[in-house]
């Protein structure tokens, strides 16, 4: 006869207790995250910031230089002296000889220049690194080298003027004599600007043109000068401003004679013996407007790279 079977019976196990903690053991965690550190980004706009504390820093001084005596010009002259010294006669010959021939010059310079630039821009022969260079040379002569140089080449004696006085032809202490002086050190700066801007337009352009039958003339005239034309201003505003402030090369070349020869830097020279208010105010006339123009010019070229980046 079988057995029943046995009953199983389950013996309960004793439950693993953990010894309780202390005080000191609840508030501190066993396993706590070490302190954060302060984000990268902040670390390295710390950073940023003083380096460029330290760059206005150093900036300071040259820049304190170059505007102290700008400043101390504008502050010396009234409203009311600058308007009562440029009625002075000295003053309003020399504004009105500077104003026309330097625009006489900027005439002469444009229609001369530009085809020099042209050539300059789009032909390479035997002699153009040359060329090139004796162009650039008047910017970096001393004036008074360039007076003396018209001066043997223009004077009375001089290598061309010798053979002008057989015809009673006078250059030399006269206005002309100005204008030449003014364009000699002045025409370089419209002539490398505008060979940079002829030597930057697209040919695909012009040769387009070409094949629907316009001329050079008419594609010099509708396509390349369009193109360049903010680099053509800027180089003959530069042009102008140079031969506005033209002191050397004049003084040598042309005298300085009250209402024939005598401009405004000249008369500021000569103010400065005999009349310093009128000095003053020459020379804070050459102030404003050499500020104006060099305003002009970088908001000219500012136009260009903006829309070259656009393009």
């Amino acid at each position: 006869m079988p057995h029943p079977p046995e009953e199983l019976t389950l013996t309960p196990q004793p439950e693993h207790t953990f010894p309780p903690l202390s005080g000191a053991e609840r508030a501190t965690p066993r396993h706590s995250a070490p302190p954060a550190s302060p984000p990268r980004a902040s670390v390295w706009q710390s950073r940023r910031w003083w380096r460029q504390f330290l760059l206005v820093l150093a900036s300071l001084p040259m820049l304190l230089f170059i505007l102290l005596p700008l400043l101390a010009l504008l502050l010396r002259v009234t409203p009311a002296e600058l308007l009562d010294n440029l009625l002075n006669p000295m003053a309003a010959q020399a504004i009105q000889l500077s104003i026309s021939t330097t625009l006489t010059t900027l005439v002469i310079t444009i229609i001369g220049g530009t085809p020099l630039a042209y050539l300059l821009a789009r032909r390479r022969f035997r002699g153009h690194t040359l060329l090139d260079t004796l162009i650039d040379l008047p910017i970096v002569l001393p004036p008074a080298v360039a007076g003396i140089a018209l001066l043997v080449a223009f004077g009375r004696r001089g290598l061309l003027g010798s053979w002008l006085d057989i015809f009673g032809i006078h250059l030399a202490f006269t206005p002309i004599a100005v204008v030449l002086a003014q364009t000699f050190v002045a025409a370089p700066f419209y002539i490398k600007s505008a060979s940079v801007a002829f030597a930057g337009v697209d040919r695909e352009l012009e040769q387009s043109a070409a094949l629907d039958g316009a001329g050079p003339l008419a594609i010099f005239r509708y396509i390349t000068v369009p193109l360049t034309l903010p680099a053509l201003f800027g180089g003959a505003v530069m042009t102008w401003a140079r031969a506005l402030g033209e002191f050397g090369a004049t003084i040598i070349f042309a005298g300085n004679f009250p209402g024939r020869t005598q401009t405004m830097p000249l008369a500021i020279y000569l103010g400065f013996e005999l009349d310093l208010q009128v000095a003053l105010a020459l020379a804070l006339v050459l102030l404003v407007l050499s500020f104006g123009i060099l305003f002009i010019v970088k908001g000219l070229l500012h136009q260009r790279v903006e829309a070259i980046r656009v393009s």
